[in-house]
């Protein structure tokens, strides 16, 4: 099993970097949502995916009898999964503003609306 879901993570990741080289945006945001889900995925798969005990230990015991499941990457991914969807929210907003403002969501045509007459900005921040 963790065979084919670290082919799958290397699947998402591969997406999600051909889809953040394009020019456009709405295309760079569903790469963001796909590195979002390798990421989560990556860190399933390291907290061992197997059927074990919940991590309960029984009363009168110190210490669980037997193999339980590790409760850190559950907890770490669902909190990566709120960070990432409240981020994507925002950069979609983002994009459809800008997409109002411009008229185009290719990052090649947004480059040719900033105003020439101001130049570069100053070096050497």
């Amino acid at each position: 099993m963790e065979v084919a879901l670290s082919a799958l993570v290397a699947l998402f990741f591969g997406a999600a970097v051909y889809l953040l080289l394009s020019k456009h945006i709405i295309r760079m945001l569903l790469g963001m949502v796909f590195l979002g889900n390798a990421v989560n995925l990556l860190i399933f798969t390291t907290g061992r995916v197997a059927s074990v005990a919940p991590p309960v230990i029984p009363e009168g015991a110190t210490v669980p009898p037997d193999a339980v499941a590790n409760p850190l990457p559950q907890a770490l991914i669902l909190t990566a999964i709120v960070i990432s969807f409240s981020f994507f929210a925002f950069l979609l907003v983002l994009a459809y503003r800008a997409y109002q403002d411009i008229g185009t969501d290719d990052t090649d045509k947004m480059r040719l609306a900033e105003p020439e007459e101001r130049g570069l900005p100053p070096l050497g921040y």
